[in-house]
């Protein structure tokens, strides 16, 4: 196996030629020796290292280690990246950011007891992908996948989403907007089936195709242990679709890779979540960072950390604020209405004041128990007559929620929560990050 080796002045130079040569007796063939760091151990200059005939780079004390391992990577083309460093050259938090440049681009990164694979290992589709992939779950990936597939259909588009989640189905099939009615919801209900998963609820809200694939597991870096996101995506290629929007599940990220992309986060995500452990990675993977704000002062003042952060990761990535607006999907006005939603109780009740103000309807109780079932349906029998049930389609919206209203008499109407900007014109950064997908696609094509 090829392979850069990353090395240390904090090694004698015969323990590290010692190093390099149990490597070559393990199967690895150092092409190049990277120097990281360190002079205690070295007599002169890094780069002048006598290391039995492999060359040898050093950063200097002002280098990017970040960018010089892109370089370095570019140049070499390594199989892997083999780290022989240690502390104090690298520490916890530098190393966490090289594995981040291997893994973006496509490299495993293997140390002394520890090896990353790049979770993004298929091959590219055929026509322009677009990625959006999340901190964690419900941070807003699916409204911003159903958001940016509504504005490039509406630009002429013809866009399929596939949507990867835990409670995807067992072989993708491509689901129109007319197989999520909440009649056809509930029979999946019957027949044992989640009806509440990303891809049904990307249909309902967007308006257009989508196909849905399951995933097990998440590793460190989102690597599914299992998933048939691949065959999904294909499917999607296949069925005439110009692009295809890949969703994430929680922090997992899709096998497949995409021309370009999105970041989403909540605004009040620690730095470290960010910046450390494997978040550099998902920055890198990113041309556009978006903050979820939940109208909370943290989310505001935790926007002057985070944004710099992913800038010193990755330049180039742009930055929008946005926040979810419900929108009922069908007429509400005059009624007394129970809202279920997965989020917190302090920005569900926020939610539930919004609905009343642009659907005019009366939200006589609310519960943020969607992903609750127990407590859901403790909170529906608790709570006064009703007439009309606004359900984001998510959790227990048809098991429980939508069940439960209907035998009490009331209809259901679903809720759309939709990405706006905040100080910003989040559909101008959308629409400029799916143009790029486009023409990186045709380039490279």
């Amino acid at each position: 196996m090829k392979v850069i080796a990353l090395v240390d002045g904090e090694h004698y130079p015969e323990v590290t030629r010692w190093g390099l040569h149990e490597a070559r007796s393990a199967g690895y063939e150092v092409m190049l020796a990277w120097v990281v760091g360190g002079t205690e151990k070295l007599k002169g200059p890094a780069e002048l290292l006598d290391l039995g005939g492999i060359p040898v780079v050093a950063s200097g004390p002002e280098g990017n280690l970040m960018h010089d391992l892109n370089r370095e990577i570019r140049k070499v083309r390594p199989e892997a990246i083999l780290d022989l460093s240690d502390e104090p050259i690298l520490v916890y938090e530098r190393r966490m950011e090289l594995v981040s440049v291997a893994l973006s681009m496509g490299v495993p990164y293997i140390g002394p007891d520890f090896r990353f694979d790049p979770p993004i290992f298929e091959p590219s589709l055929p026509v322009a992908a677009f990625g959006v992939i999340g901190t964690g779950k419900r941070v807003g990936k699916t409204a911003v996948a159903g958001h940016t597939a509504r504005l490039a259909a509406s630009g002429g588009h013809h866009p399929v989403v596939v949507a990867m989640g835990r409670g995807g189905p067992p072989e993708p099939v491509v689901t129109s907007p007319a197989d999520v009615t909440l009649e056809a919801l509930l029979g999946r209900v019957a027949r044992g089936e989640h009806a509440a998963s990303d891809y049904l609820e990307d249909a309902l809200t967007a308006n257009v195709a989508t196909i849905g694939a399951r995933r097990a597991g998440g590793g460190l870096a989102g690597r599914p242990f299992a998933t048939n996101v691949a065959e999904a995506a294909r499917l999607a290629a296949s069925s005439g679709a110009d692009l295809v929007i890949l969703e994430g599940s929680g922090a997992s990220v899709p096998t497949v890779p995409w021309d370009a992309g999105v970041l989403v986060a909540p605004a009040t995500l620690a730095p470290e979540h960010l910046g450390g452990y494997l978040g550099p990675f998902r920055v890198l993977l990113s041309d556009l960072l978006i903050l979820m704000m939940d109208g909370s002062p943290t989310g505001r003042d935790n926007v002057s950390t985070l944004y710099p952060l992913a800038r010193r990761l990755r330049e180039d990535i742009r930055l929008a604020l946005a926040e979810l607006q419900p929108v009922a999907l069908a007429d509400v006005r005059g009624k007394d209405a129970f809202f279920a939603t997965t989020t917190h109780p302090e920005l569900a009740a926020r939610l539930a004041g919004q609905l009343e103000r642009t659907a005019g309807c009366r939200v006589v109780s609310v519960s943020s128990h969607l992903a609750d079932r127990a407590a859901l349906e403790q909170d529906l029998r608790a709570a006064p007559p009703f007439d009309v049930l606004l359900t984001e389609l998510k959790a227990a919206a048809i098991d429980v929620a939508a069940r439960t209203a209907l035998d009490r008499g009331a209809e259901v109407v679903f809720v759309d929560n939709r990405p706006t900007g905040v100080d910003g014109d989040l559909d101008a950064l959308l629409a400029e990050t799916v143009e790029l997908a486009r023409k990186r696609a045709a380039e490279q094509r």
